[in-house]
């Protein structure tokens, strides 16, 4: 039966405005993903967990921005968990970084912390309450040519630290390099690196020229390397990213660090329109904590069970 010509008018007029306000619904609307900040200073770069709630049923994690100008946000503390959660902002002490990409907590050392930026500049931090102190900086070790950085992650065995970074790559012609490297710390705190490996890295998803095969690194209790990986068009999207079990990491008594990749990476979960750059096992539990960096359309986080045995 055909409709009278203003009753189809109405009902195209309909069509084309609900089309449009479901092609405007802002990234994370879905209920899975909360948003953690509205514009490109606020999104997540990096993740390290701080500890837990006073309740044990949430969890409070250090986030880097990777703002560049002097006085903007380098770092703020996201309590996650039931309810809405907090986000507050932490003052940065000292020589202020340029595009912070990674941050992970020193193991064994409550309150010690290690930021790394884009061009390979690792800050040892230490954090008192609403203020990180840096206590010392330095250059990665073994720096390649165009090396850009988004992830960092460290290791504690046999009474041993390791660390672990990787080029983040760039599309199907430049796989990611991942790092590794024994750590320790000189008396005035300067991060001190053992002889480097390297290792390469292929995405399984996503794929195509704005692939990032690596954009943040965790490992787990029992030594897998859980890495996400993002895909960019552009400041406004769209976005694409996952997160895959990549293989393990051991070290040893000696301080020998080993790192096996998979022959084929196992992809945990998929997340269209969002670009995942912080990637946390939270102890004590199975969630990853996620955060996204979307730029111009902000920064989200989330929790998944990708971190189990």
């Amino acid at each position: 039966m055909k409709l009278p010509v203003l009753q189809r008018m109405a009902w195209l007029t309909a069509v084309t405005v609900l089309l449009t306000v479901v092609g405007t619904v802002p990234a994370g609307a879905d209920g899975e993903w909360r948003k953690v900040g509205g514009d490109a200073r606020s999104g997540v770069s990096g993740v390290a967990f701080e500890g837990r709630t006073g309740e044990g049923a949430g969890a409070r994690v250090l986030v880097v921005h990777d703002n560049k100008r002097p006085g903007q946000r380098r770092l703020s503390r996201i309590t996650h968990g039931e309810g809405a959660g907090e986000i507050s902002p932490i003052t940065w002490d000292g020589p202020e970084p340029v595009d912070l990409e990674a941050i992970e907590a020193v193991p064994g050392m409550p309150g010690e912390y290690v930021a790394l930026t884009g061009r390979g500049i690792v800050y040892r931090l230490r954090v008192t309450g609403s203020t990180a102190t840096v206590a010392d900086y330095s250059p990665l070790p073994s720096i390649g040519e165009g090396d850009d950085f988004e992830s960092f992650a460290l290791v504690a065995r046999n009474g041993r630290l390791a660390a672990l970074w990787a080029d983040r790559g760039a599309g199907a012609d430049h796989p990611a390099t991942l790092y590794a490297a024994s750590l320790s710390f000189a008396a005035w705190g300067q991060p001190q690196f053992g002889a480097v490996t390297r290792r390469v890295y292929r995405a399984a998803y996503p794929v195509g020229d704005g692939t990032r095969h690596i954009s943040d690194i965790s490992v787990t209790g029992s030594g897998r390397i859980i890495v996400s990986s993002a895909a960019d068009a552009g400041d406004d999207g769209p976005f694409d990213s996952a997160v895959s079990d990549a293989g393990r990491v051991a070290v040893s008594a000696a301080g020998r660090v080993r790192v096996t990749l998979a022959a084929s990476p196992v992809l945990l979960g998929t997340f269209p329109r969002y670009k995942i750059e912080g990637v946390e096992c939270l102890p004590g539990s199975a969630d990853a904590f996620l955060g996204t960096d979307d730029e111009n359309l902000g920064g989200y986080v989330r929790t998944m069970p990708f971190c189990g045995a």
